[in-house]
């Protein structure tokens, strides 16, 4: 049996490049709405509805993870829609949305992607690698705990800022969990730190659209599950953003689950952070 230190720096990018290669065929197996549409009259473990394609999504994932079990490697899988899965070792924690944005993916709607993290814990402070690919957009997101983050093979910038409009608000805010009645709540703090929203529909998207410094900041709000974020957060710290799940004991302390347990906000610096917790009443 390998190490917790191996398993966690096993050929993870392979694993997840592997894992795209088999998502885009099934994808394009099925690629009306009408054939993404089929549900399987069950809900994953966060509770959403499971769609055909959610459930052969993370299938493929699955074989990926049991080819890596085969060659030694030990850690538990912690899915959307099974939830929790033993592969021998829960002391690392391998977290995975087979597709965040289902709703965009069923639909035909640009941006939908694969999440992927991989912890030596059980917080979002624990994830040593992580990986997010966008199939609207094809693009590879990955991060390494302490290494830095990476576009489709080039180094994010740390140093890359916000933008903000002669008025002093973010000149682009992303927003995901934008039900009309949560955005309809959070309307006046939204409109004294925003000049524009942007709503991806996928959170791990909309992290890495901060990690890259396109988005000044995003939020979501409602709660938000650990296998939506963990992938995400990391890619922003790692390119020099910084996240926060307010409604936790510690800004990192979101648990990694498909239980829904806090909001998640990103920025680029700790004014706008604080900002962002402070318009939507999140840092009382």
């Amino acid at each position: 049996m390998t190490s917790t230190r191996s398993t966690t720096e096993a050929d993870w990018l392979g694993v997840c490049r592997r894992a795209v290669s088999g998502l885009a065929e099934m994808l394009a197996d099925a690629p009306s709405t009408k054939e993404r549409a089929v549900e399987t009259g069950t809900r994953g473990s966060g509770g959403d509805r499971t769609l055909v394609i959610d459930r052969s999504a993370e299938s493929v994932v699955l074989t990926e993870l049991d080819e890596l079990r085969d060659q030694g490697y030990r850690f538990t899988a912690i899915s959307e829609e099974r939830g929790e899965i033993d592969y021998g070792d829960p002391g690392v924690r391998v977290i995975i949305d087979p597709i965040d944005g289902s709703l965009n993916a069923k639909r035909g709607i640009p941006h939908y992607a694969l999440s992927i993290a991989v912890a030596d814990g059980e917080t979002m402070a624990d994830v040593a690698f992580a990986f997010v690919y966008d199939f609207g957009a094809s693009e590879e997101w990955s991060a390494r705990r302490a290494r830095g983050a990476w576009l489709n093979g080039a180094k994010l910038d740390p140093a890359a800022t916000e933008r903000r409009v002669r008025d002093g608000r973010l000149e682009v805010l992303g927003i995901e969990s934008a039900d009309p009645r949560w955005v309809s709540a959070s309307i006046e703090g939204l409109v004294a730190c925003t000049y524009r929203l942007r709503a991806l529909g996928t959170i791990a998207g909309s992290l890495c659209q901060v990690a890259a410094a396109r988005f000044d900041g995003m939020l979501s709000l409602r709660r938000s599950r650990g296998v939506d974020a963990a992938a995400g957060q990391l890619i922003v710290r790692e390119a020099g953003g910084l996240v926060s799940f307010p409604w936790c004991d510690g800004a990192l302390a979101a648990p990694l689950s498909a239980v829904p347990t806090s909001p998640v906000i990103a920025a680029r610096s700790p004014e706008t952070l604080a900002e962002l917790e402070t318009m939507c009443g999140w840092s009382e």
